[in-house]
C-alpha cells in the first residue's frame, strides 16, 4: 500500500508525525495476523512499542471468537513507554474497534485513544529491555501515566538487558577505524583517537595526556543533550576535548551548535546520522557521556565497554551499573548514583 508507507520517514517528518499514523500502523498490525491466518500459523506472536501494539488488542476483541488464532500467545515488548501513539477518540472508528473500548478500563487515556495500553491489557505476556527499567516504569517518575497498569500486571512483566551485536561492533574487527585493537593489545585505540582528532581538526601532540569524551546521542528531551549544553563553559576550562553527534529536535541541535561555535578549541559538533563516524567516536574517544533522563536500556554505554571507553552515565535504567565483586576482593556489590 504505497499511499501509506512510501513515505519521507517512518512516522513523520521534521514537521511532526503524520495525521494518519493510526491507520497506518493499525494496517500494518491487521497485515500480521492475515500472515497468521493465511501463511503459517504462530505460537507466540512478538510485538514491539505501540506501532504493533494493536495486535492484541485485535486478537482479544475482534478476533476473539475466531479459531483461527486459538491458543496463540502474545508478547509485548516494551523499548521506550514514552512512546505510546496516542490518538483522537475517533481513531476507534478508523481502526476497525468498537466505540465501547473507549473507557479507561480498555484503551481510553487521560480523553484519547492509546495504542501501548492496548497492548499492556490484553497481551499474554510483557518484557522491557532491562531489569532496572521494568522496576522503573511501575512508579510514578518514569510510568506516564501507564505505572498502575504496570503495577497490576507486575507478575507478567519480566526485565532482559539488550545485547549488542558484537559482528557489527569489535573493535578487533572493525571496518571502519584506521588501526584494530584489542583488550591484550591496545596500541591500536591511541591511533583511532588521534585520527579522530584530526577529523575534528584538533592537534594530536597531547592525545596521550588530554582526555577525549564522546557524545553520540538523539538529540530530544530524554537524552539530556541541554544537560550538556548547561555545562558547556564549565568543560571547556576543563583539559579535555569533547566530539558530539547526532539530531533530533532543533533546539538541541542549535544549543550544541552553539557551545561548538563558542570554544572551538575544546567542542566539537556534527549534527546528522552517520553510523561510520559512530564507530569512529567509541573507539577514539577516552570517555563516552551519556546524561539521559532516563534510558530503557540504551546500546551506545555498551558498545563503549566493548571498544575500552569509559561510559559515564546517570543511574537509570539500563545505564544501571552493579559493580560485581570478585573472589578475594573486598569490593561490595555497588550500586552507580546519580
Amino acid at each position: 500500500m504505497p499511499e501509506l508507507y512510501d513515505r519521507e520517514g517512518l512516522y513523520g517528518t521534521s514537521r511532526g508525525d503524520y495525521p494518519d499514523n493510526d491507520v497506518r500502523f493499525a494496517a500494518l498490525c491487521r497485515a500480521a495476523l492475515e500472515v497468521a491466518r493465511r501463511i503459517f500459523r504462530p505460537e507466540v506472536i512478538h510485538c514491539h512499542d505501540w506501532p504493533s501494539a494493536l495486535v492484541p488488542t485485535y486478537l482479544r476483541t475482534n478476533f476473539a471468537n475466531d479459531p483461527t488464532f486459538a491458543g496463540i500467545k502474545t508478547l509485548f515488548t516494551i523499548h521506550n513507554l514514552g512512546y505510546q501513539g496516542l490518538f483522537p477518540r475517533g481513531a476507534l472508528a478508523s481502526i476497525g474497534l468498537d466505540d465501547t473500548l473507549f473507557h479507561p478500563g480498555a484503551l481510553e487515556f487521560f480523553g484519547r485513544v492509546n495504542f501501548m495500553k492496548g497492548a499492556l491489557l490484553y497481551s499474554d505476556a510483557l518484557n522491557t529491555v532491562s531489569k532496572a527499567y521494568a522496576r522503573e516504569i511501575q512508579t510514578d517518575e518514569y510510568g506516564w501515566g501507564l505505572d498502575g497498569l504496570l503495577r497490576d500486571r507486575s507478575a507478567d512483566l519480566t526485565g532482559i538487558l539488550n545485547g549488542a551485536d558484537y559482528t557489527a561492533w569489535n573493535p578487533e574487527t572493525d571496518p571502519y577505524l584506521v588501526a584494530n585493537y584489542s583488550r591484550e593489545d591496545l596500541s591500536g585505540k591511541l591511533a583511532c583517537k588521534q585520527a579522530l582528532l584530526r577529523e575534528f581538526g584538533f592537534p594530536v601532540e597531547r592525545a596521550k595526556d588530554r582526555p577525549l569524551i564522546g557524545v553520540i546521542s538523539r538529540l530530544v528531551d530524554q537524552k539530556g543533550a541541554d544537560l550538556i549544553a548547561s555545562i558547556g563553559d564549565d568543560l571547556a576550562k576543563q583539559d579535555l576535548w569533547l566530539v558530539a553527534l547526532g539530531s533530533g529536535e532543533s533546539k538541541y541541535e542549535k544549543m550544541l551548535a552553539d557551545m561548538a561555535r563558542a570554544h572551538p578549541a575544546k567542542i566539537a559538533v556534527r549534527i546528522g546520522y552517520d553510523d561510520r563516524l559512530a564507530h569512529r567516536i567509541e573507539a577514539g574517544a577516552d570517555l563516552f557521556l551519556m546524561p539521559s533522563r532516563y534510558e530503557p536500556c540504551g546500546l551506545n554505554q555498551i558498545y563503549s565497554l566493548r571498544y575500552g571507553t569509559i561510559p559515564v552515565v546517570r543511574a537509570t535504567g539500563g545505564l544501571m551499573i552493579r559493580l560485581m565483586r570478585k573472589p578475594g576482593s573486598s569490593l561490595r556489590n555497588t550500586r552507580a548514583r546519580r
